[in-house]
């Protein structure tokens, strides 16, 4: 006699009580978050044709919620719950982070900035507004553009820094394309940029480029705000 949906159901979940999501395939990470969407019913086929569609976990994670709800079973609990989770993430990094972060070193910031962007699908220029220890006061979102640009003003930065009373600040956008080298125009941006603020007294730290996990460009360990 084999294990009904409610079994299968209990040991994926005693499974994750034991030992988090270690062991755990793609498809069994979206079973485990389904159960809690779609009761009383065999989730393992939903979470294969979820696989099947959008080919990795992050991608299903990434859909439209009308792209999700495409898949015959998922509905409107399924996909919000669904849509939710980098959303989540996203937010819990913020919040840890804002409350704890005094920035030392380029390494420390751009572990913040990977939460920041998240899973962000078009370019978004944030300025980190710091205080005299470094510590963040706040991370001020700029501009979000297209795949491949975002029009940002210096006249935003300013009144963003100035907002914040920020004695420093660190500049940051992403490469959504996957090369974090930076253009022609991202270099006129961060000279434009740093002149305008330090003629303000405040400090230029760091101009960073996030083009993914483990792809980033530092203006400054390039020796580019010099």
């Amino acid at each position: 006699m084999g294990i009904g949906p409610e079994g299968h159901r209990s040991r994926l979940r005693e499974r994750f009580e034991r030992s988090g999501l270690q062991g755990f395939h793609d498809h069994e990470v979206l079973e485990l978050l389904l159960t809690f969407a779609i009761p009383r019913r065999d989730v393992k086929p939903l979470a294969r044709e979820l696989m099947g569609k959008f080919s990795t976990l992050a991608a299903v994670f990434d859909a439209p919620l009308k792209h999700l709800k495409e898949v015959d079973g998922i509905g409107g609990t399924a996909s919000v719950l669904i849509g939710l989770i980098p959303r989540l993430l996203e937010r819990y990094q913020q919040d840890r982070w804002t409350h704890t972060e005094v920035f030392a070193s380029t390494s420390e910031a751009l572990t913040y900035l990977a939460s920041l962007f998240g899973a962000a699908r078009n370019e978004v220029f944030y300025l980190l507004a710091l205080n005299s220890r470094n510590a963040l006061i706040a991370a001020e979102h700029i501009q979000q553009g297209t795949v491949n640009r975002a029009a940002v003003f210096p006249r935003q930065v300013v009144e963003a820094a100035l907002k914040h009373r920020a004695t420093a600040v660190i500049l940051a956008h992403n490469h959504p394309g996957g090369d974090a080298r930076p253009s022609s125009a991202d270099r006129q941006l961060t000279r434009k940029l740093k002149k305008v603020l330090n003629d303000l007294d405040i400090a230029v730290h760091d101009h960073i480029i996030i083009a993914g996990p483990n792809s980033s460009f530092s203006f400054a360990e390039h020796g580019e705000l010099e």
